[in-house]
């Protein structure tokens, strides 16, 4: 990939990753504050990204042996929503009381907002350099889909006062995220492969 490739997906890239590390606080702070599972696990998700793309940024100078190995780190990266909805389902079923559902709808609505505008930003890198910007991409719109549900979960929440939308929408979270970090691992396999110098 040469440098009229490179420099607007590093500048993509950058952009991506400051607004993901900046709604993790904001989406933090309310799943704290309303106790919901959903928003937590969202939250991982948005540092995840960030932690993805700023990796990214990093390594896409690097020859494409490295660049493999850091998308199968990626995949591992991935695996951390999927820890955090464990964590915070154990807890909240020790306390079994339903989300605010206005929060819960509001910042999810916020959150498709900023994952949508991350997607439409690097849905023209998605097949450049490889398992790397594969994984900013996947993150991204697997983002946009867990807010919808969401804001989905906020309103059943709204006329149900149940705490199980919140619930099973984390857990949608956690499993899109074991899916993405399987496409990322098999996209790093074979970057990997196509890479490695021929054995003598």
């Amino acid at each position: 990939m040469g440098s009229s490739m490179s420099d607007p997906l590093r500048r993509a890239v950058r952009l991506v990753a400051i607004l993901n590390l900046a709604f993790f606080g904001i989406e933090l702070a309310v799943a704290l504050r309303i106790g919901s599972v959903s928003l937590l696990a969202d939250s991982a998700d948005f540092f995840e990204d960030a932690a993805v793309n700023f990796l990214i940024f990093g390594a896409l100078g690097w020859p494409p042996v490295i660049r493999a190995k850091v998308g199968m780190l990626l995949a591992a990266v991935l695996l951390v929503p999927a820890a955090a909805f464990v964590w915070t389902l154990w807890r909240k079923l020790g306390h079994p009381v339903a989300p605010q559902a206005l929060p819960l709808s509001g910042t999810g609505l916020a959150a498709l907002v900023i994952n949508l505008f991350c997607a439409f930003v690097l849905a023209r890198y998605r097949e450049h350099s490889g398992s790397l910007t594969k994984a900013a991409f996947l993150s991204a719109r697997n983002d946009a889909l867990a807010n919808v549900a969401i804001i989905v979960a906020g309103l059943v929440t709204a006329a149900t006062k149940s705490l199980w939308p919140d619930i099973a929408v984390g857990l949608g979270i956690a499993l899109m995220n074991l899916d993405a970090a399987r496409e990322v691992w098999q996209a790093a396999l074979a970057e990997h492969r196509e890479a490695a110098p021929p054995r003598p």
